[in-house]
């Protein structure tokens, strides 16, 4: 998703008032160590990146400026983005615009994925790294090095209405020998509040061979450069949703959707299917009097293998028993817990020799009441 390699295939292992001020009143906004530059309402969605984080350290700090010391783009003067005050993270606002909502009238699942994707694209061109959507530093670069996404997980506690504004801060730290891991915060812009988390986890993969590789004393040096010195994490609850296994749905599923085919818009600049659209097809395979009822609460999905644009795909679902209620979507927030009375198993494979390509579990609760 946030990469140029987004599955693993055959592979060998602020306050609520001063956010109003800044979106209305300021005239400048400042991405990474760029120059202030004029910024306007307006947002680009749909871009792919990788993991990065924007601070340096001290010994580092001279060579991280040389790296993003670069006159401003046009994208980057109309986009609504900047560094945090401690150059820890980036955060950028957007406004939900009519084609983004759904049914519900409110943000679709997909939409937020890919905002997820455009901040965080947008974070690694600030710091200085690829500007082709795929996030890799020099020296991955050199070493045909790429990330490829092991695993997603989204918490919405409140969708978006056409018209609202969303602020979404983004950051990245290291996550064992071979991967990073990517989180971010979603706040409603009018008021402060939370509305959602997010979390990934990033392996790197050899472009040619492949195969999953450590992460090289170079390349780390690298990003370094821009982790926080202390670890901070969207989740922080001990036991929480992220950290949950996702069993595989075996055969007879309750529901399936087969033979979906990928469409050309679904394919990335690496001529695979994005992995938004496999979010697409998990829930095409949802019974009809769930999505009537109720709205996705949480969303997990561990990625498998990648698809190409001749393959075929079938999507299956079970709904999982239900023998503690309190348990579904537990992370230590009774925002997220509440109300959730449902939670789905989903599986996706290939039509033609039933090989994995991803398994996923969903977290529903009741729709609220709108007036």
């Amino acid at each position: 998703m946030l990469s140029r390699g987004s599955f693993l295939k055959n592979v060998a292992i602020g306050d609520h008032n001063q956010c109003t001020k800044r979106f209305f009143n300021s005239n400048s906004v400042s991405i990474g160590c760029r120059k202030p530059v004029i910024s306007s309402s307006s947002s680009s969605v749909g871009v792919r990146s990788g993991p990065v984080l924007a601070v340096a350290t001290n010994e580092r700090e001279s060579k991280s400026k040389q790296q993003v010391s670069h006159e401003p783009s046009l994208a980057d003067r109309l986009r609504l983005g900047t560094m945090s005050e401690d150059g820890m993270s980036y955060k950028e606002k957007f406004i939900v615009r009519c084609y983004e909502v759904g049914v519900n009238k409110t943000l679709t699942v997909e939409t937020i994925a890919n905002l997820l994707q455009e901040v965080g694209c947008n974070h690694a061109q600030s710091v200085g790294f690829s500007t082709d959507g795929f996030a890799t530093t020099h020296s991955m670069r050199k070493l045909h090095l790429i990330w490829v996404t092991a695993r997603m997980y989204i918490e919405i506690y409140k969708y978006p209405a056409w018209s609202d504004v969303v602020e979404i801060e983004t950051w990245c730290q290291s996550e064992g020998r071979i991967g990073t891991r990517r989180d971010w915060i979603l706040k409603d812009c009018a008021t402060g509040e939370v509305i959602g988390r997010a979390t990934s986890k990033w392996l790197m993969m050899n472009q040619d061979t492949r195969r999953l590789q450590k992460v090289t004393d170079e390349v780390r040096d690298e990003l370094e450069l821009y982790f926080p010195k202390e670890l901070r994490l969207a989740f922080p609850e001990e036991n929480n949703g992220s950290l949950k296994k996702i069993p595989k749905l075996e055969d007879p599923a309750e529901y399936s959707k087969l033979g979906l085919v990928p469409r050309r818009a679904d394919l990335d600049m690496n001529q695979h299917v994005n992995n938004v659209t496999y979010i697409g097809w998990v829930l095409e395979s949802m019974p009809q009097e769930i999505i009537d009822t109720h709205e996705l609460g949480t969303i997990t999905i561990d990625y498998r293998r990648e698809c190409q644009h001749d393959d075929v795909v079938d999507s299956l679902t079970s709904v999982e028993p239900i023998e503690d209620t309190d348990a579904l979507g537990a992370n230590g927030s009774a925002t997220a817990a509440k109300d959730v009375n449902k939670s789905v198993l989903h599986f996706l494979r290939l039509s033609s020799d039933g090989l994995e390509i991803n398994r996923c579990r969903t977290e529903w609760r009741k729709k609220p009441s709108r007036i």
